[in-house]
């Protein structure tokens, strides 16, 4: 097996890499963290496949699991970019240990969607290649896949050494790939947009946290911050959304994040998302002591 791995995904000359399966630590042992965590991976893209086996998914099977492998895809892209700080704010090594295969599964939802899509159009692959260029919101859905690609090529430890602080950089392209993938998704929500809006809110809560200087990182009252930062940016990205790309009253949509009377709106709810960080790492700390 190792053998033709290797000849199917060859690395930079010099550069062994022992294969591993996803639910084994980097010695090859069983882990029994990353099994449960493939497991909850892999459940999505099963459901999906237990929904089409079952007929559930209507009259346009292509699509709808396309929509729906399309929603986890950015929601796995997210949670990846979330295991950096998460796991630094819990001071939990083995939370960091899981970003490549959280990677990789994401790069595999994303090459699957696309399949998907292929599927719908009836393997026309020369329509496929059309469309793509015509349209541009699977213009920048295929950007991002490229992207997604390439970081899932270069993740592994001999790309890591022959790349050197290169590989840094071009890892953290992961961020402008996720802001695609976001725009990607609210251009296909067209007007329901609330998780393309908690999307939002989401990823710009981890630019945020990114931005702070290292030692505010782990801080309690500047994770708190950032919920009111992270319900503000959602709801401007929402505004410029609606503004820019519908009809409908932009400024009184932005004006309604404020009204909870009606219940909580996504900029809000991202809001609650981004507090519940400081939360989990107060509790995470008392339990640890």
């Amino acid at each position: 097996m190792q053998a033709i791995l290797r000849t199917a995904f060859p690395l930079p000359a010099g550069r062994a890499r022992p294969f591993t399966w996803p639910w084994q630590d980097r010695a090859g042992r069983f882990s029994a963290l990353r099994a449960v965590v493939f497991a909850l991976l892999m459940l999505p893209a099963a459901w999906v496949a237990g929904e089409v086996a079952l007929g559930l998914l209507g009259p346009e099977p292509w699509k709808a699991a396309l929509k729906e492998i399309g929603l986890w895809t950015i929601r796995l892209l997210l949670v990846t970019l979330a295991v950096t700080p998460l796991g630094k704010i819990l001071a939990e090594p083995r939370i960091l240990a899981l970003r490549r295969l959280l990677g990789l599964t994401t790069l595999a939802y994303a090459v699957l969607h696309l399949v998907l899509y292929a599927g719908h159009e009836n393997f026309g692959l020369w329509k496929v290649a059309s469309e793509i260029v015509r349209r541009i919101y699977l213009t920048i859905g295929f950007v991002a896949l490229l992207g997604l690609a390439a970081l899932g090529w270069t993740s592994t430890d001999g790309w890591i050494r022959a790349l050197g602080p290169r590989w840094k950089r071009l890892h953290s392209l992961a961020f402008p790939i996720a802001a695609l993938g976001v725009l990607h998704f609210y251009m296909q929500s067209k007007t329901v947009v609330w998780e393309a809006v908690m999307a939002a809110g989401f990823l710009a809560w981890l630019l945020a946290w990114r931005a702070l200087p290292a030692g505010w990182r782990g801080r309690l009252p500047v994770l708190v911050m950032l919920a009111p930062f992270t319900v503000l940016a959602a709801a401007l990205i929402e505004y410029a959304w609606y503004a820019a790309a519908t009809n409908l009253p932009a400024e009184r949509i932005l004006l309604a994040n404020l009204d909870v009377s009606f219940g909580l709106r996504p900029a809000v709810w991202a809001g609650v998302a981004a507090l519940a960080v400081p939360l989990l790492a107060g509790a995470w700390r008392l339990r640890q002591k």
